[in-house]
């Protein structure tokens, strides 16, 4: 062990640190303001906002990483709209449907909301863990950028203040909330770790990614057995925040899936990384 690799070993971990030092204040004033201000998060315009910056980050991230493969400029190109396009195609489709309120319980006789959780990852997750243009992208691109682009998942905590004004229930909304925040509030410390190129903080990263889909996991469970619908099992004394509404369902209906898509491929890229 070299002392460089000592060295990047010990500084990583402390600016990981000093990263929560800023991420958390953050976070615990996000979910202050919508505690005792219920109408910014209300309004759509935090999803709308975030929603678009995500796509903006992942449509340069995806054309940087494009530019370091060996790729004629149109094939570059086609390969960038073949993702975009679709990706793009969906986040409407679901905004448009979730703001004319085709989510909500009775609307419509098919789940529609579990239908937008898992078939996303039905049809995407085989073809981006089996797809070799895929694999050049992964491989291009930083192991650090699909970690951190995660961070938005502290904007998850709205469901703790959601529930510390009894609007939503506890059951749902803790595991929910606590492990959004948690996972949002490490991305950015476990991509620092990461960027050492140690095998350790590939192993935060690979543990960091499983914790976040059993976020997802715990989340959708509980969200399906106490919202109204075909699958309730328990009937909460509140009515739960997946129900339906916009702008809130656009979380379960398009965040959850999407965010799901990014772990399999930070795990596939993290794999890649260690067979080469």
């Amino acid at each position: 062990m070299t002392a460089l690799t000592l060295h990047a070993e010990t500084v990583a971990p402390r600016q990981g640190w000093r990263a929560l030092l800023w991420i958390a204040p953050l976070t615990v004033l996000w979910t202050a303001l919508n505690y005792w201000l219920p109408g910014i998060q209300g309004s759509g315009i935090p999803n709308a906002a975030l929603r678009l910056i995500i796509q903006a980050l992942i449509s340069v991230a995806l054309w940087q990483a494009l530019e370091q493969c060996d790729l004629t400029p149109a094939r570059r190109r086609n390969v960038w709209l073949g993702i975009m396009i679709p990706f793009t195609l969906w986040l409407a489709v679901i905004w448009g449907g979730a703001v004319n309120g085709v989510f909500r319980p009775g609307t419509v006789r098919l789940p529609l909301l579990p239908i937008a959780i898992f078939l996303p990852v039905i049809i995407g997750a085989p073809i981006l863990l089996r797809s070799k243009r895929v694999g050049q992208v992964l491989d291009a691109m930083p192991t650090t950028w699909l970690v951190a682009l995660q961070l938005y998942r502290v904007f998850g905590a709205i469901f703790l203040a959601s529930w510390m004004r009894g609007a939503a229930p506890g059951i749902f909304a803790l595991p929910a909330g606590i492990g959004d925040a948690l996972t949002g509030l490490f991305a950015v410390p476990i991509a620092i770790s990461l960027a050492t190129g140690t095998l350790e903080g590939r192993r935060a990263a690979i543990a960091w990614n499983i914790f976040g889909l059993a976020d997802f996991a715990v989340a959708v469970f509980m969200g399906m057995i106490t919202s109204p619908g075909p699958f309730q099992l328990i009937v909460p004394s509140v009515p739960s925040i997946g129900a339906g509404a916009y702008p809130t369902v656009m979380i379960p209906a398009f965040a959850v899936p999407s965010s799901i898509l990014l772990h399999v491929l930070s795990l596939r890229q993290l794999r890649r990384r260690s067979a080469a």
